[in-house]
């Protein structure tokens, strides 16, 4: 229900968000602040509480997608007029360690026709954090790690049926190769989890070298198999409370509504930003005025790049309104929305174009005035929380739900 309020009252207009079937043999890169981001979609282990798309591990199948990652780079890169300045690479999944013997190659391709200039993530499962594994990164160019520990609690990775390792000694690990960022993610309303489990798992990763926590409500999803049920919203609100209140106690700085970072650090971030391009079986792109999705199918994936063709299944167009509105959204989640980079973006003034929005929100005391735009207050942020999460049920949920079912959907309507 919030979601279809907000979307008629924010994009002023009852029309619902359509993705549709489109090829984007046209689709246009040309614009300022581009992301990369490259999706493995492997496992060894499938972990039910995981939305993302993934199939289990197969050797052969990983070598053959590796081949059709690197056709992809290729056809997007020739879409562009010259070659392309990219502020950003990002590794997600599934597990990307399990293709570390192509990301070389992945990587070498894409500084041949891209102008890389920015900073190089990747996300690893504290499983597959061993010396070599760390060596072959660090010479890869990747000065960014995030660790999916989840928790540092037995029994609530035992709740979230992932298995018991030493997570302390991996985390060290990775600090031991001094790479500039080193992001945890923790997930906080697991079932049994304390607000003091919660407390310490931010503490222990805070001794042992993370510059940044990124702490995620357990949200359930349709399609997940999960035994195990969310914390109710009063328990995650006073979780929330408690790492806000731990992170300002050890010099962390809310970067994001569930991230915090060291005080001037680099902030390990793969989705927002201005604009990004997505490679990869369920990859979103976003751009000027399209956002599109890859096919969620690893197979259908190498089929479409075997035809030389763009594997996208489901095509957002944008309105001038739409697209903005988009970056308001994700400007809310980093608690700051900043005047100068909307005019940047959109030749536009942000109070011209959301004068009734923003004056409605600092009313209401969930933003605040600064310069040439606002900050979320405590009370805006927690707000957001909620829409959030309301929107990652209603929207993300049923997109990628819709996706899993069918390789290429027809339509899929947002309300």
């Amino acid at each position: 229900m919030i979601t279809s309020i907000l979307r008629i009252l924010m994009a002023r207009s009852i029309i619902p968000f359509i993705f549709s079937r489109a090829q984007n043999s046209d689709l246009n890169i040309d614009v300022e602040n581009v992301g990369l981001y490259f999706h493995i979609p492997f496992c060894k282990v499938l972990c039910p509480f995981c939305p993302y798309y993934k199939i289990k591990y197969n050797r052969e199948l990983l070598g053959e997608f590796s081949s059709s990652l690197l056709k992809e780079i290729k056809l997007v890169a020739a879409l562009a007029k010259g070659r392309k300045e990219i502020g950003s690479i990002y590794f997600g999944g599934g597990t990307p360690a399990l293709a570390i013997d192509y990301i070389p190659e992945i990587v070498g391709l894409t500084k041949s026709l891209y102008d890389v200039r920015g900073d190089m993530g990747i996300e690893l499962h504290p499983r597959d954090v061993k010396p070599e594994l760390l060596e072959k990164l660090k010479g890869c160019g990747f000065n960014m790690i995030s660790v999916g520990i989840q928790s540092f609690k037995d029994t609530c990775l035992s709740a979230l049926e992932r298995d018991r390792i030493d997570n302390i000694a991996r985390l060290r690990m990775v600090k031991d190769f001094d790479f500039e960022v080193i992001d945890v993610d923790l997930i906080f309303g697991i079932p049994g989890q304390s607000e003091k489990d919660l407390t310490r798992d931010f503490e222990v990763a805070s001794e042992n070298g993370a510059t940044q926590i990124s702490t995620y409500p357990f949200i359930e999803f349709t399609y997940a198999e999960l035994k195990n049920k969310p914390l109710g919203r009063e328990v995650k609100k006073k979780m929330l409370d408690g790492l806000v209140h731990i992170s300002e106690k050890l010099g962390f700085e809310r970067s994001s509504i569930w991230t915090f970072s060291k005080g001037g650090k680099l902030q390990y971030s793969s989705v927002t930003r201005d604009n990004y391009i997505g490679f990869g079986p369920s990859a979103a792109t976003l751009l000027k005025d399209v956002f599109k999705i890859n096919t969620f199918s690893v197979k259908e994936y190498i089929k479409k790049l075997d035809e030389d063709k763009i594997p996208t299944a489901l095509t957002l167009k944008f309105s001038p309104r739409v697209r903005a509105l988009y970056w308001l959204f994700w400007s809310a989640y980093r608690l700051n929305i900043d005047g100068d980079n909307f005019y940047e973006l959109f030749g536009s003034k942000l109070d011209d174009v959301f004068r009734y929005e923003l004056n409605f929100g600092e009313k209401l005391g969930y933003i605040e005035k600064y310069n040439n735009g606002y900050k979320l207050t405590g009370k805006g942020a927690y707000t957001f929380h909620l829409i959030e999460q309301a929107y990652t049920r209603q929207y993300i949920d049923k997109t990628w739900r819709c996706s899993l079912n069918n390789p290429w959907p027809k339509r899929i309507a947002l309300y």
